[in-house]
């Protein structure tokens, strides 16, 4: 890593203790002394690349605890590498330390980052760390490979093909909610789902096997469905009634007053990281529920007790 020397550390030196150990050894990242890193070619693939930024107060709370952003901030990268069937290898990273951050926040952040680096077997090769008067803010940049032609695009649906969405849906946006106090969560499992996600990794395989467009769930899910059809240049069915949800969305949706209203704030929400795709009726993945299926024309329909509602944004804008 490099960059303007923040006033308030020795910032090579802290690189040196924190980040260092987060490049695995790879050979590429030259021990993070250069101002690149080299990336070898592997025969028979192509090099997918996916980069994500978080700003604190838009997507996690001021306060946050540094090693759980860190975590999140990798694993949202790592689910747009899953929605596209690559297996992740190396990240860099970029990240503004606000001034009220002390070297024991920087040291939390990099062990939270060290940790699921471990977890998923990535490496660091590089990046860059800066000093903010503003809110913390970090972004990284995600490599992996795909076997050469498999990257599965958000273009690729056609008419016939189902849409299918894997694990459970709504779970982020009650996660957040739960954060904030606004939902009862006595067991923390949903602020748990909002913090850490779990990318889809394990669908790696059935995706390039079955899938024919396919995208992460992170603005909700009705917003990137209607990425997939955009994208496809096809119209996209959803019917919220087959809504895949865990018990803890159930018990929530249960005392709500209008039903398709709060099915419909569920799968706008964001947050979740599951893999909307679509396949060949009768594929089938497993993990996934079928929840709509792709027709002619172009557009969003969007369907709850049989009836077409309107679907609005369908999830998160940044402008």
């Amino acid at each position: 890593m490099s960059g303007p020397k923040a006033p308030r550390a020795d910032e090579f030196g802290e690189i040196e203790r924190l980040f260092r150990p987060l490049t695995g050894g790879a050979p590429g990242a030259y021990g993070l002394m250069d101002d690149a890193a080299v990336v070898p070619g592997r025969p028979g693939f192509d090099l997918v690349i996916t980069k994500d930024a978080i700003v604190e107060g838009v997507h996690f709370p001021q306060g946050e605890a540094p090693g759980l952003v860190a975590q999140k901030l990798l694993r949202v990268n790592l689910s747009d590498l899953a929605a596209k069937a690559a297996e992740p290898f190396a990240c860099f990273l970029a990240v503004a330390w606000p001034e009220r951050f002390e070297a024991a926040d920087r040291a939390a952040f990099a062990a939270g980052l060290g940790a699921d680096l471990k977890t998923f077997g990535v490496d660091l090769l590089g990046g860059d760390t800066v000093a903010t008067p503003g809110p913390f803010w970090a972004s990284l940049t995600a490599l992996g490979w795909v076997p050469q032609g498999q990257m599965v695009r958000r273009a690729g649906a056609v008419p016939g093909n189902i849409l299918m969405v894997s694990g459970v849906i709504g779970d982020g946006g009650l996660g957040l909610a739960a954060v904030r106090g606004e939902v009862a969560d006595p067991d923390g499992y949903l602020a748990g789902r909002y913090r850490l996600p779990i990318p889809r990794l394990d669908l790696r395989d059935a995706l390039r096997e079955a899938a024919t467009a396919a995208a992460d769930v992170s603005d909700g899910l009705v917003a990137d469905v209607r990425h997939i059809a955009e994208a496809s240049g096809v119209r996209l069915a959803i019917d919220l009634d087959r809504l895949p949800l865990s018990e803890a969305a159930r018990r929530w949706l249960a005392v709500q007053p209008d039903r398709a209203k709060a099915l419909l704030a569920l799968a706008s929400a964001g947050d979740d990281y599951e893999i909307v795709c679509t396949a060949a009726k009768g594929a089938g993945l497993a993990g996934c529920t079928v929840i709509g299926e792709v027709r002619r024309g172009e557009g969003l329909e969007v369907r709850c007790d049989g009836k077409l509602i309107d679907p609005g944004p369908g999830g998160w804008r940044h402008l």
